[in-house]
């Protein structure tokens, strides 16, 4: 099993964020990243340390963060199948 796989299992889903920074040598244009990764809603601790690593280590202050979340499995859409498929 992929580890995606195993990730969206547990409950994770893709998360996208939009963030707009300042850029360091010209701070009144906004410069935009599109950080994606798989995370768990509502705490979503993967984008807070991605935020904090930011914060924390690059030189372009934040300026505004948007974001959408999306299971793409949930327990109502996966069923285990046991079967065999013979090709000739």
């Amino acid at each position: 099993m992929t580890p995606e796989l195993e990730m969206q299992l547990k409950g994770y889903g893709l998360t996208t964020a939009q963030i707009l920074y300042r850029m360091p040598d010209h701070p009144t244009l906004l410069q935009t990243y599109v950080w994606q990764h798989y995370d768990l809603a509502p705490d979503f601790p993967e984008m807070r340390h991605f935020l904090k690593f930011w914060q924390e280590e690059l030189d372009g202050p934040l300026h505004s963060v948007r974001y959408v979340h999306r299971k793409l499995i949930s327990a109502t859409e996966w069923r285990a199948l046991k079967g065999e498929l013979i090709i000739h």
